[in-house]
């Protein structure tokens, strides 16, 4: 079973997906990917280095993520851009980890972008992890980001109505730690139970 997890920054979508792991999923992390699809030495590096300019690398030639980001995020055509660079490694790293899961695994799809890349047909079933916009810019503060830019990067991610459009079933982590390991222990028995003996 292939599950796509989304959620906008500052939901808490990795610790659900890490959550997940530890109950058995198998994990394709779209975030891990894209770091790889960009490793020193890496063709994807070198095409965004001569796609953005040498002052998106540090002194040890790997990228500077910060000055990366702070670029693309105030301009969405440099985001698609950057996108365009990185989604076709990210895609075929995700299909050949999914080929390679045993029969009847549960496999986990953390992808930031499943909601606006319009990707939840891909999966079999989408899982949004959802907490209220202030609840988001409160988290994006406390990891010490500006308020601009706390909110440049929420308005740059689908709205939180786009994601619960397409949900097949919700986690709710504006609560508690102990709240949300209780919602993933009760998503991951439906889960298990639809994927097969293997899982459960």
């Amino acid at each position: 079973m292939n599950v796509g997890l989304t959620g906008g920054i500052g939901s808490g979508k990795s610790e659900v997906a890490r959550l997940l792991a530890k109950h058995g999923a198998v994990l394709v992390d779209s975030d891990a990917l894209a770091r790889e699809a960009v490793a020193p030495g890496s063709a994807g590096l070198a095409a965004v280095a001569e796609e953005f300019g040498e002052s998106v690398l540090r002194p040890d030639g790997s990228l500077d993520r910060a000055r990366l980001g702070a670029i693309v995020f105030a301009d969405p055509p440099r985001r698609e851009r950057l996108e365009e660079i990185i989604h076709p490694y990210v895609r075929a790293r995700a299909a050949e980890i999914s080929t390679r899961a045993p029969r009847h695994a549960v496999v986990v799809h953390d992808v930031p972008l499943l909601t606006e890349k319009h990707l939840g047909d891909l999966y079999d079933v989408v899982v949004v992890v959802d907490v209220p916009m202030e609840v988001q810019l409160d988290r994006l503060l406390r990891r010490g980001m500006s308020e601009a830019d706390a909110k440049a990067r929420i308005a740059a991610q689908a709205t939180r109505e786009q994601r619960l459009a397409i949900a097949d079933y919700v986690v709710d982590n504006s609560g508690s730690l102990a709240e949300l390991g209780a919602e993933v222990d009760d998503l991951w028995s439906i889960l298990a139970g639809a994927a097969g003996p293997a899982s459960a």
